[in-house]
């Protein structure tokens, strides 16, 4: 496959583990600078490190995405270093889970927040910067959850589906502007959500964070002629479809 990031800007949200920091990774080797972002410093300054240690280029910005001035900062400060920005990835999200007749509305409103609201935030900045280069890739990691129901994931699952109704209506909206926009919906992942949401599950026969992050780079190989709309990875044995 071709890559056609090399030398472009990514910036990758809920970058400070799990899958976000495995895509950030993953972008760096195919060669992308990136822009690492999350809540806790630490964390993405670690993931950073990491990238340019090994030869890449990576910046971390700190920012809340389901604060608004958070993301204006986050994309002004995108502005001044860079001038430009060629692939969003909306990974920043939040879990939290229980039973509907027991779950709080504040619970409700900062799950929907961060997964919702952050997605739109986000999006809405980059496509300021994406139109008029006539060009772009937005990604969003949705979930299972997002075409799926599971007991104790209302709040959740309620979140990832607005993902994807954001992620098909914007699909439609951009594509006149030469953006392109897709989904990819993992199944089981080992991480600290999932074995959260799913205590169940054995972590051996879960995806690791590097599944969703190869996905990812397949898209961006993709030439110009090809738009994937939706992809949904799920782990080995678990029920299709």
């Amino acid at each position: 496959m071709t890559l056609n990031i090399k030398g472009k800007v990514a910036v990758v949200t809920g970058a400070g583990r799990g899958i976000g920091r495995a895509i950030c990774v993953a972008l760096s080797r195919a060669g992308a600078a990136v822009v690492a972002v999350a809540r806790t410093t630490e964390q993405i300054e670690a993931v950073a490190s990491e990238i340019t240690g090994d030869g890449g280029k990576a910046i971390a910005i700190r920012a809340d995405i389901a604060e608004e001035s958070d993301v204006c900062a986050l994309f002004d400060q995108l502005k001044g270093r860079f001038g430009r920005l060629d692939v969003l990835i909306n990974n920043a999200g939040q879990g939290r889970f229980g039973p509907v007749e027991e779950f709080s509305a504040a619970d409700f409103d900062q799950v929907v927040a961060v997964n919702l609201r952050g997605a739109f935030l986000c999006c809405q900045h980059a496509t300021r910067m994406m139109i008029p280069q006539r060009d772009g890739y937005i990604i969003n990691i949705s979930s299972v959850v997002g075409f799926k129901g599971y007991p104790n994931q209302s709040a959740y699952s309620a979140a990832k589906h607005g993902v994807m109704g954001l992620t098909k209506s914007l699909a439609v909206e951009l594509q006149k502007h030469g953006i392109r926009v897709s989904a990819v919906l993992p199944g089981g992942v080992d991480t600290d959500m999932v074995r959260a949401a799913r205590p169940d599950l054995d972590p051996s026969v879960l995806m690791q964070p590097e599944d969703v992050a190869q996905t990812v780079i397949y898209l961006l190989s993709l030439s110009d002629r090809a738009a994937v709309d939706q992809i949904y990875i799920r782990r080995r044995g678990s029920q299709p479809f």
